[in-house]
């Protein structure tokens, strides 16, 4: 709990930088729209859509990319529920916090850690893909960042434990 809370002090600084951007209109918004696709929304229709786009055997990255989902989901859970660390908007009144975060706790970055998850098992089976969603799954990483709702080792950690879990899959 120290070291969370040593990492929280120093990551601050970091937070207010990226939050800057939060306060231009056009920054917000595009920030946001990100945020609000990388909920789920842009990977359950893409993963609808492969088997349309590429065929029935595609039916089988799409298959792959939810189990990989549904993997990541209680190694979330379990540590949003042990590491309970506050948000940085709660810590700072300077970070302007003006789109609703999904739950209390930031650590690790869901949306980071689903992105990463998803890209990496996507362009495994279909690297034409890596265009679209590798850019998408760093806007995802910095949208949490901009909007003030994860700090730097938020992200970097979803994103690790989203490849580690991706890459394992892959493996076996």
């Amino acid at each position: 709990m120290r070291m969370m809370q040593r990492m929280t002090e120093v990551e601050l600084p970091l937070c207010l930088i990226f939050n800057r951007a939060n306060r231009q209109w056009l920054t917000h918004r595009v920030f946001a729209v990100v945020s609000r696709l990388g909920n789920g929304v842009f990977w359950y229709v893409l993963m609808l859509a492969l088997p349309i786009i590429h065929g029935l055997w595609a039916l089988q990255v799409s298959l792959h990319m939810a189990l990989v989902g549904l993997l990541c989901l209680p190694i979330y859970r379990i540590l949003k529920q042990t590491t309970v660390r506050e948000r940085p908007y709660t810590q700072n009144r300077d970070i302007l916090q003006n789109v609703p975060a999904l739950d209390r706790f930031s650590f690790p970055s869901g949306h980071t850690m689903h992105g990463v998850a998803f890209t990496i098992i996507l362009v495994a089976y279909l690297p034409a893909w890596a265009w679209l969603v590798i850019p998408f799954m760093v806007m995802i990483a910095l949208s949490r960042l901009v909007l003030g709702l994860h700090y730097p080792s938020d992200v970097l950690a979803g994103a690790m434990i989203g490849a580690l879990v991706a890459c394992t899959s892959l493996m076996l």
